[in-house]
């Protein structure tokens, strides 16, 4: 298998490190946070200027027609670069899901804007009680004679604060924990019974909390066959895994990078305390973690895009384990190995740490894939 990228992805990864590397300061950083909107809208223009949003949907959309392996590519430059742009559940996941379920009307709706950067979505599959299942849904659609009426709660809706229009999973039939009759809304945020709560996530990015209260939805906002949301929901979440990944990628490479130069630079008794060999056996054990979930980001990637499988499955709930054990491991060491400096929130290091660590619970956390893996072998 050729690992090496063509003359496109290079020119795709050079255009995504430059323009983070050149816009995306850590004071920068910190003064979109603090902002009411959480990022830049300037940056998320900037991103569309260059086509970095329209990556993964089609040329007659206006996208590149990208694969999962090009959104690896600007994934670990926006992970680089601690970018609070909500480009994994815009993009990615709710790019996803419009582009696998939308009807011609809603592509031509939301696609071209996406892709171009004048339009973020979110979408609100999580509930208070879900923990990671994405079946588990008691949020309920009511059919009427013109439309649904929605009742419910979503929970940690990233991005949920500024987005255009938000995709909710519903209920339609069944139980709370049926895979069967679950389906998805384009929702209006600003819809009457809609309330958001907004607040930051502790990594940075904002998020909502939406509740919905007698919620009027029309025909026209069900988002693919009635009842059949479920096997679409996974599948997307399945590629916004392989990016995650990628994301969480870039961060560990920083945080590697940050370690490895003070150890260069600080000294004790005269000497880079880089020389004692201690800890240069603790520099190389995160280096081993970093090529394994370098090797896994990898593997996500080229399988993200097959078709909906077991070994699919069996492959992305792996790579989401090791990236996030690695990912862990590896903060835990390059603060460790800074001493007091690592966790001063002024240093960009404890914010690397803070992110990774966020990512490996965003879509299940270490032991939920653990559990998913060792499932899936024994159906195999």
């Amino acid at each position: 298998m050729d690992f090496n990228l063509s003359q496109e992805q290079q020119m795709l990864q050079d255009t995504a490190a430059r323009l983070v590397r050149d816009l995306y300061s850590f004071e920068a950083r910190a003064g979109h946070a603090a902002s009411p909107l959480g990022y830049s809208r300037d940056f998320w223009a900037q991103l569309g200027a260059l086509g970095l949003t329209a990556v993964p949907f089609a040329e007659e959309l206006g996208g590149m027609d990208g694969s999962s392996v090009d959104l690896m590519l600007v994934m670990t430059e926006l992970g680089r670069g601690l970018c609070l742009e909500p480009y994994l559940h815009s993009v990615v996941y709710a790019g996803g899901l419009l582009a696998q379920l939308g009807s011609e009307a809603q592509k031509d709706r939301w696609l071209a804007p996406l892709a171009a950067a004048e339009a973020q979505l979110a979408v609100a599959f999580e509930e208070p009680h879900s923990h990671y299942l994405l079946n588990h849904v008691s949020t309920r659609a009511e059919a009427l004679a013109e439309g649904y009426r929605l009742n419910g709660r979503k929970a940690v809706v990233i991005g949920g604060h500024s987005a255009d229009a938000i995709i909710v999973s519903a209920r339609t039939a069944g139980g709370v924990d049926d895979e069967a009759g679950i389906s998805l809304f384009l929702l209006d945020p600003n819809a009457p019974g809609v309330h958001r709560r907004d607040y930051p996530t502790i990594d940075g990015p904002k998020a909502c909390e939406l509740t919905l209260e007698n919620v009027q939805v029309t025909p026209d906002q069900l988002l693919g066959p009635l009842g059949q949301g479920f096997s679409a929901l996974r599948y997307q979440q399945g590629r916004a895994i392989a990016a995650q990944c990628a994301e969480a990628l870039g961060n560990m490479q920083e945080a590697c990078n940050l370690t490895l130069d003070y150890l260069k630079t600080r000294k004790q008794f005269g000497i880079p305390i880089g020389k004692f060999q201690v800890l240069q056996h603790r520099m190389v054990d995160m280096h081993t973690e970093l090529q394994q979930a370098t090797s896994m980001a990898i593997l996500a990637a080229c399988t993200a895009d097959q078709p909906d499988s077991a070994e699919r499955s069996r492959v992305l709930a792996n790579a989401k384990f090791i990236c996030s054990r690695a990912g862990r491991f590896i903060a835990e060491q390059a603060i460790q190995l800074h001493g007091g400096i690592g966790m001063t929130w002024e240093y960009v290091l404890a914010h690397h740490a803070k992110r990774l660590v966020m990512l490996s619970h965003q879509f299940g956390d270490d032991d939920h894939h653990l559990k998913a893996y060792a499932a899936l072998m024994e159906m195999a």
